[in-house]
């Protein structure tokens, strides 16, 4: 199998898996507890019926949206993920680049293996960049003032994180970052050569926007959950987002909103958009999908703010869905990851233009030329039919 037998979600999950060494490819495919919350992210849109309409006259067909005062080519864009140059050893630069080329987001994470610094002098997208509250004051003020200068557009702060979610994957396999030699990890790393001699022949990994700071991640190996449980700050509250977003200044969002309470007091501090997400089901386990959030939460906030479905994304009818209900736009990690993994640049570009032709077909076949046209008539939920 290779990037040209890649036709959807599933393929470059295949292709992701056959790829990497097992402790990395389930650090990316994995979740919390059960899984449960996972896998209903994407079943959740199995539970809405598409109606379309006919005889529109669709020959041409707008996907742009508007979100943080900056116009997308795409109603969906790459949600800030971490570690990627452990899946492919081009990282954040492959995925910036593909999503400039498709005019859409991107975004990089606290977690980030490319400089803030370097990825705004390669790619002039609009960019977002997600940040992880440190207990480490200094730190935080340091990540602030250098996004700042590097021009980012969207700060995002994660709120979903405040511990870290119990991902049994990675406690089986023993994953951390950077990856750790174990007699059992070995094998796994031995059986992928390719994966290894990028490893150990490309620049170090890193993590540039921390390692000034802290060992964690770089020199020291740890678990992802450790990670959160130890390094970030648990007394995190709303006046600390709100003192946040006023430092920064510009357009500021909260990932991982789920309730409607949560929603209105982000318009109360100050934020420009929410992602409603549960982390990809990496931290609550049992937590509601998003998209199952997503109506009430559009109807009490939606004409105030930036309303964003993020997580369980594996087609372009779920984009369609998700934006009929009334999200702006859509984000995703394991959507454009896996295909990061399968084959750098070239696998991303691959995802993101199978998406957009998805998504392009998908409108003439609802009988809508725009995103804007998209609406809840579009649209019945089994469980009320």
């Amino acid at each position: 199998m290779n990037l040209n037998d890649c036709y959807n979600f599933q393929d470059f999950r295949k292709l992701a898996k056959k790829r990497l060494p097992s402790p990395i490819f389930h650090y990316i495919d994995g979740a919390a507890d059960d899984e449960v919350t996972y896998n209903r992210n994407t079943a959740a849109y199995n539970d809405a019926d598409l109606i379309p309409n006919v005889l529109r006259g669709v020959e041409n067909v707008d996907l742009s949206t508007t979100i943080f005062g900056k116009k997308l080519d795409l109603p969906f864009y790459c949600a800030p993920t971490a570690l990627q140059r452990l899946f492919h050893y081009e990282g954040e630069r492959a995925v910036g680049k593909a999503a400039q080329k498709f005019g859409t987001m991107f975004g990089v994470s606290s977690l980030g293996t490319v400089s803030v610094e370097e990825i705004s002098s390669i790619v002039s997208t609009p960019k977002m960049f997600q940040f992880y509250f440190h207990k480490d004051r200094g730190l935080n003020d340091s990540m602030l003032e250098r996004v700042k200068a590097a021009k980012f557009d969207v700060l995002a702060l994660t709120v979903d994180t405040i511990t870290g979610g119990n991902r049994e994957r990675d406690l089986r396999t023993g994953f951390t970052s950077p990856p750790r030699l174990t007699l059992s990890s070995l094998f796994s790393f031995a059986s992928k050569p390719m994966w290894a001699i990028n490893y150990l022949t490309k620049p170090k990994f890193e993590l540039p926007q921390l390692q000034d700071h802290v060992s964690e991640g770089t020199n020291t190996a740890t678990s992802i959950g450790n990670y959160f449980s130890s390094m970030l700050d648990q007394s995190m509250n709303w006046k600390d987002a709100e003192r946040l977003c006023s430092k920064w200044g510009g357009h500021f969002a909260l990932k991982g909103i789920m309730s409607v309470e949560d929603a209105k007091k982000a318009i109360d501090i100050g934020c420009t958009g929410i992602m409603v997400s549960n982390h990809g089901g990496r931290q609550l386990d049992g937590a509601r999908a998003p998209f199952d959030q997503l109506a009430e939460i559009v109807d009490a906030v939606g004409d105030k703010i930036d309303v964003i479905c993020e997580g369980g994304i594996q087609r372009g009818t779920h984009i369609l869905k998700a934006l009929s209900v009334g999200a702006k736009a859509c984000s995703g990690g394991r959507m454009y990851l896996y295909a990061l993994a399968s084959a750098g640049q070239k696998g991303v570009e691959r995802a993101l233009s199978l998406y957009r032709t998805e998504l392009e077909r998908d409108m003439k076949l609802m009988g809508c030329t725009s995103v804007k046209e998209l609406n809840r008539s579009n649209i019945k939920f089994r469980h009320n039919s």
